[in-house]
Formats: C-alpha cells, structure tokens, sequence
C-alpha cells in the first residue's frame, strides 16, 4: 500500500524550530519530487518549498532562509527543518510526493499525506 505519512508537528514559541519528517513508501523514491505545503485556517493551501530526487531545493519567499528541506532517498525520507518559527507559520503542513514530470498517467497520482499540525504561539 503506497502511502505518504508526516510526523513532527506540535507547539512552539516564537522563534523556536521544529523538524517534520514525511516517509513515502513508494518503490523509488528517488525519482519523486517532495513538496511541502501548509494550509492555514481559513487560508488556501499554499507550498512551501520543494526538492527534487538530486536535491535541488526551492522556498516560498516567506520561509527563505528560516526553513530547510532535504532528503534521503535510501530512508525514503524527506525532511522539513523549520527554524526561528514565526506565529503565521501556524498551519496543518503536508507532504506530497510528485512523480517524474508529473506524469500521472504513467507513475500514478501525486501521493499526499495526512497532515500534520504546528502551533507558533506564546
């Protein structure tokens, strides 16, 4: 069963850091673009940064330099390192798994996980 799951989410100050952590189980991750995303309440989801099978990354302008996203393609893990954690960074994250091209028809559909919630608050 091909699944996508996040963990790492919870509740922190101002300024504080947190690292989420997303788990694909499909049979090469490494050709798999992971996205993160976030959905606020009462927001639409919105992405936050990517990074492709060979690790080229790239962030929404807002969590430039503050979050890091990075990967093991043997653990089939990728990572979201948040650091000096802002109050508007409160959302549910996701992760998403992209295949090659976004070639649907020959991969299958993007897989996306569950959520997970993180809490920016004094």
């Amino acid at each position: 069963h091909v699944q996508v799951v996040e963990s790492g989410g919870g509740s922190v100050q101002p300024g504080g850091s947190l690292r989420l952590s997303c788990v694909a189980s499909v049979s090469i991750f490494s050709i798999y673009t992971i996205g993160w995303y976030r959905q606020a309440p009462g927001k639409q989801r919105e992405l936050v940064g990517t990074i492709t099978g060979i690790g080229t990354t790239n962030y929404t302008s807002s969590v430039k330099g503050r979050f890091t996203i990075s990967r093991d393609n043997y653990e089939k893990t990728a990572w979201l390192q948040m650091d000096n954690l802002k109050p508007e960074d409160t959302a549910v994250y996701y992760c998403m798994a992209d295949p090659p091209y976004s070639d649907y028809a020959l991969w299958g559909p993007a897989l996306w996980g569950q959520g997970t919630q993180v809490t920016v608050s004094s």
